[in-house]
């Protein structure tokens, strides 16, 4: 359920907000943005920071409506005892990375069709690294939200780890799909409810009747 509940914050969150900053909640994503020149390093910035304040203010939020004896660790997230710190930067680095390349595929220009159902996609990731990896490193994804809960509880132990492995994922993850497996620009133009896959058939239909 609480899988499922972040996912589905997640999704609503991009779809309402996407049209804003392109739906920027997690520095991971900013930085794989930022490393294949998709934003400046100021915009970077500025998201960053805002994330962070974001997320700050979120988990204060939370703990003051929390009853006091229900707040516990405010959902940080801990690294389990028999996970070790370099364990926990390549989960968080494998989290990262899945969830960076799920977004650079749907945001990709030469693919027009995926936008349609990248909230549902991304949302999607989201609740799936999260139950796969909840119980080794508290499958954070994204440092901002670590940070914010943290903050608020003051326990910052291995923090780290939230900022290494989502981000240097993520800036692999943009590169990786930027550079080598970006798809190529579409052959034909399109017209509004027709797909690249119908076309390109139209297109092979018209070569062969000329024929």
């Amino acid at each position: 359920q609480i899988s499922l509940c972040f996912g589905f914050v997640v999704m609503v969150s991009v779809q309402a907000l996407g049209h804003v900053s392109g739906g920027n909640l997690n520095p991971a994503v900013t930085c794989g943005l930022l490393i294949t020149g998709r934003i400046t390093i100021i915009r970077a910035a500025l998201y960053i920071a805002a994330q962070c304040l974001g997320a700050i203010g979120g988990a204060a939020m939370a703990k003051f409506f929390t009853p006091e004896d229900k707040v516990g660790d405010l959902g940080a997230t801990l690294l389990n005892p028999s996970i070790t710190p370099g364990q926990g930067v390549a989960i968080e680095f494998m989290l990262g990375f899945v969830l960076v390349f799920v977004i650079f595929g749907v945001i990709d220009p030469n693919k027009p069709d995926a936008k349609i159902v990248a909230p549902l996609a991304i949302g999607l990731t989201v609740a799936v690294g999260h139950l796969s990896c909840i119980d080794s490193t508290g499958s954070s994804m994204n440092p901002a939200r670590s940070l914010g809960s943290v903050a608020m509880i003051n326990k910052w132990d291995n923090h780290w780890v939230y900022w290494v492995g989502p981000c240097m994922g993520g800036i692999v993850a943009a590169i990786l799909y930027q550079f080598v497996l970006s798809a190529p620009p579409q052959e034909y133009s399109q017209v509004p409810g027709e797909s690249s896959t119908e076309m390109k058939r139209l297109g092979k239909g018209n070569e062969n009747s000329n024929a």
